[in-house]
């Protein structure tokens, strides 16, 4: 895999030419900048910006005020090779917080194994109907200790209206779920990006995280794409680098709350 070219092709098909993620979000294009505005419960986020050291500032204190003047939270996706190189410092010096670097890593779909190997006792749960994303909500707060209340209400409208974007699927040990995951499957483009994961402490080092990317890798097969991606953690990024997947950048998210 030509990892420059995929780079170039992610930055251009998921940030600079971006479309909306979920209903009742736009993409607005607004003169450097590309930003997705959420609505009233969507992720809200700057996805793209051709900035320098003259317009960084400038555009930064624009976002602020566009989100503020809507009482939204919002992100602002960094990458490592975006510029200028110290967009970081100046997001910082304007209010944002920095949450943890992610990794980004891609793997091509035709490279990734799809035969679903579980351990005794679990079997998947799929679907993004109420039980399935309940079951996830579940799962991923016994993973990581963290309310998903926003994720799940966001999780909910995109089922209901576009249910072709969203797969759910969940690992279940009896009737208690013990590891949870999902797949935006976004029109025109090329990469499936899977998300969660996350294992509850007693069942991790037992293959789960590999079965559900197993999985969700023949779901994108069957739908025709070419790349999975990953924003991945330290804890899941050795895993993916076992599967094959390879560090692209490094992503940290830069948070503003108005």
């Amino acid at each position: 895999m030509d990892t420059e070219a995929v780079l170039a092709r992610y930055d251009r098909e998921l940030r600079r030419e971006a479309g909306p993620e979920g209903p009742g979000a736009v993409v607005q294009r607004v003169g450097p900048v590309v930003r997705h505005d959420g609505g009233e419960f969507g992720w809200s986020a700057v996805l793209w910006s051709d900035l320098d050291a003259g317009t960084a500032d400038p555009a930064i204190a624009e976002q602020v005020r566009y989100f503020t003047a809507r009482g939204r939270e919002f992100e602002w996706k960094h990458y490592r090779h975006d510029r200028p190189a110290d967009l970081g410092e100046r997001l910082l010096a304007a209010g944002f917080t920095a949450e943890p670097a992610e990794t980004l890593m891609v793997a091509e779909v035709a490279s990734q194994l799809t035969e679903v190997v579980l351990p005794e006792g679990i079997r998947l749960r799929t679907g993004a109907d109420e039980e399935g994303i309940t079951l996830l909500g579940q799962a991923h707060q016994r993973a990581f200790g963290t309310d998903p209340a926003q994720l799940l209400r966001r999780l909910r409208l995109q089922a209901a209206q576009a249910p072709e974007t969203i797969s759910v699927v969940v690992a279940m040990a009896g009737d208690e779920p013990v590891c949870g995951a999902r797949m935006e499957l976004l029109p025109d483009v090329s990469f499936a990006g899977l998300w969660g994961g996350g294992t509850a402490p007693a069942w991790r080092g037992r293959g789960l995280y590999r079965a559900l990317v197993a999985h969700r890798a023949g779901l994108a097969t069957e739908r025709g794409y070419r790349y999975l991606q990953v924003d991945a953690s330290d804890q899941s990024r050795p895993i993916l680098q076992r599967l094959g997947f390879a560090a692209l950048s490094v992503t940290t998210p830069y948070t503003f709350q108005p």
